[in-house]
């Protein structure tokens, strides 16, 4: 291979790593996504009542010139409290001794893996 030949080789594949990884980026999303709500169905997570709480998660992907960003939470108040538990009074003035029950922290792990295993799968789509 010349140097010419590389070069335009590198040049065709750096217009491909947005969208390569945005793709990527979507999957390990909606993975981690499936991830917490499986955590969170239950012990020792959160018990599932109705289920609002748990189809509250969300997944938001934002492109990026050279990659993506992938927001994974949800808008319902109770959420930090039953990741990390909670122990006092609220502003009502109830007083509460929740133990965490933990659904996205167990979900790291996974998230990790599969962020790591869909990076590497984009570089060799991009290198092809």
């Amino acid at each position: 291979m010349t140097p010419e030949e590389l070069a335009e080789r590198l040049e065709a594949a750096a217009h491909r790593v947005g969208p390569a990884i945005y793709r990527h980026m979507s999957h390990v999303g909606e993975l981690g996504r499936a991830q917490i709500r499986g955590h969170a169905s239950g012990r020792p997570g959160p018990n599932v009542i109705t289920g609002d709480y748990r189809n509250s998660w969300q997944v938001v992907n934002r492109r990026l010139p050279y990659g993506a960003q992938c927001t994974i939470g949800t808008d319902r108040p109770q959420g930090r409290r039953l990741e990390f538990g909670f122990v006092g009074a609220d502003s009502l003035g109830r007083v509460y001794n929740q133990p965490p029950f933990p659904h996205v922290q167990p979900s790291i792990p996974a998230i990790t893996a599969a962020l790591r295993m869909g990076m590497r799968s984009a570089v060799e789509e991009i290198l092809r």
